[in-house]
């Protein structure tokens, strides 16, 4: 319950009673609509069973619909009691009072009831109180980041309109388990598991500096590629088929130092005005020739993609008759 009471006539206002229940209920009392004039300075006011006291000046200082029903003009429903009543919520009737009184209250923060306030607020018409709401509502939007947000590829084309619409390095990872001919050692489908986690941990680690897109549709079935200024930079490919004893399988790595140092590599890529000459040079990634063979260096360099295989894949079958080999590198 909230009151307010000021001025010389504060000694003359009767003293605040809560009314019952049983008092405000329609069977025990009678209700009709009484006019209320501007004479009666002290207000009672019951917003769906939340009970205020506030005065007319508090009502009618603001151009809402709230003096709209208190300035004379129209008839309120009232009580045997003396309440007014409003037939409304009266979860943030005293937030829409104290704004009235104040021209300003501390909003909720979370969004559900910020929300709720501002449908009270364009219910009374209560404009300034709107108009925050809305911004608050607008700031948290805007602040509002997904943590990490991944991309899974579904065509080609989506994946090269992902590369030309951003300005960040992109990490995408292929896994494709079922793209297999052949039996899985026995530690690959670990491994596979173990490249996914990789790829989750990086997403979260470098989220807002790199974009990380993930295909599960490729022709690989374990296979990172790392993109800078839209070209590909570097490939790392997890897969190899192996020999045991008669029969070929396929073999599922996990290169985690070669794949962490590739992603830190085309972090030099990170800005739109592209790799730094000096960080280019520390890595290697720069020759330090004159101006001619620099230029040519840079431009054999658009179209060289490192491209590491942890096994060579061998297609066919390679031994001669009655030869026996493990692993063919």
């Amino acid at each position: 319950m909230s009151a307010e009471a000021s001025g010389p006539a504060a000694a003359e206002a009767p003293s605040l009673e809560v009314a019952k229940p049983s008092d405000l209920e329609p069977g025990s009392a009678a209700y009709g609509f009484k006019p209320l004039t501007t004479n009666s300075k002290y207000v009672k006011l019951n917003v769906g069973g939340s009970l205020h006291y506030t005065t007319l000046r508090t009502l009618t200082g603001q151009d809402t619909r709230l003096k709209a029903m208190f300035s004379g003009r129209a008839e309120v429903l009232t009580d045997a009691g003396g309440w007014v009543l409003i037939d409304r919520s009266g979860r943030h009737f005293g937030t829409i009072l104290n704004y009235l009184r104040d021209g300003s209250v501390p909003l909720p923060e979370s969004t559900r009831e910020l929300g709720e306030l501002l449908g009270e607020a364009r219910h009374y018409l209560v404009q300034g109180l709107i108009e925050d709401c809305q911004l608050a509502l607008q700031q948290k939007r805007e602040n509002v980041s997904p943590l990490c947000l991944i991309p899974t590829v579904t065509s080609p084309r989506e994946e090269q309109q992902l590369l030309a619409s951003t300005s960040k390095p992109v990490v995408k990872l292929l896994h494709n388990r079922s793209n297999n001919k052949y039996s899985y050692t026995s530690t690959s489908d670990d491994n596979l598991l173990k490249n996914i986690e990789l790829f989750d941990k990086l997403a979260l680690r470098f989220h807002g500096r790199l974009l990380f897109l993930k295909d599960v549709l490729g022709d690989e079935i374990c296979c990172w590629s790392f993109y800078g200024q839209g070209r590909k930079i570097a490939e790392v490919c997890c897969t190899s088929i192996v020999y045991a004893t008669e029969k070929k399988q396929t073999k599922v790595e996990f290169p985690e130092a070669r794949i962490f140092e590739e992603t830190l590599n085309i972090l030099i890529y990170e800005t739109p005005r592209g790799p730094d000459p000096a960080l280019l040079e520390a890595t290697g990634g720069a020759a330090g020739g004159g101006g001619a063979s620099r230029g040519e260096d840079e431009e054999n360099r658009e179209h060289r993609v490192r491209r590491i295989h942890v096994r060579r894949h061998i297609t066919h079958d390679e031994r001669p008759h009655g030869q026996q080999i493990v692993f063919k590198d």
